[in-house]
């Protein structure tokens, strides 16, 4: 939801940081496999109990996941593959952060294992409504809005890391979210696919 409403505001920044990594030789595609080895690596200091450190990384992760695309959009270089890269790495951070909280705080392992499962629901359903829509926007692929986007997904994980061991009601609030964007996105392909 947020992506889809605010990105406008936040395009300014994310195009200076797209200046930024042209001026130093970066592509798109090198762009999206740094911010994917960011966003692992933030689970992996989740892991390891360095959780400030952690959301830090993550959201600079989310960052540069925002620049890759202003790169490949601003140099006409999108392209099928990149999009594949983008979907997959995204999926790559998310269940790199919900594998180090399960990791950390083992009390937590079976309903992050839910919300893993919820996150995959949801995703089958963008993917699968993807190729079969026609694509509307500047992305690649027909894009699916929702409640839980990268965004509000970024700050579920951000409060389910930073509240440690009282995480688990954020947790499953996070999980109904993505059920509840599942939910939504089927209802959108009953319609746009008839």
């Amino acid at each position: 939801m947020l992506d889809t409403h605010c990105r406008k505001y936040i395009q300014p920044l994310i195009g200076v940081g797209a200046e930024i990594a042209m001026k130093f030789g970066l592509s798109a595609n090198a762009v999206t496999i740094i911010a994917m080895l960011l966003g692992i690596f933030s689970g992996v200091l989740v892991a390891f109990g360095f959780n400030i450190l952690a959301v830090l990384v993550l959201w600079f992760s989310g960052y540069l996941d925002a620049v890759d695309g202003t790169i490949a959009r601003k140099i006409k270089s999108s392209s099928p593959f990149g999009t594949v890269m983008d979907i997959t790495f995204d999926r790559m951070v998310e269940g790199a952060v919900i594998l180090g909280v399960a990791y950390k705080y083992t009390e937590f392992s079976f309903i992050s294992l839910i919300l893993a499962v919820s996150i995959i629901i949801s995703m089958t359903i963008f993917l699968t409504t993807g190729p079969l829509a026609e694509n509307k926007g500047e992305k690649t692929f027909y894009y699916q809005a929702g409640l839980a986007e990268r965004t509000e997904g970024f700050l579920m994980l951000s409060l389910i890391i930073l509240l440690k061991e009282n995480a688990g009601v954020v947790i499953n609030i996070f999980t109904v979210m993505v059920l509840f964007t599942a939910f939504q996105r089927f209802i959108e392909a009953k319609k746009i696919l008839k």
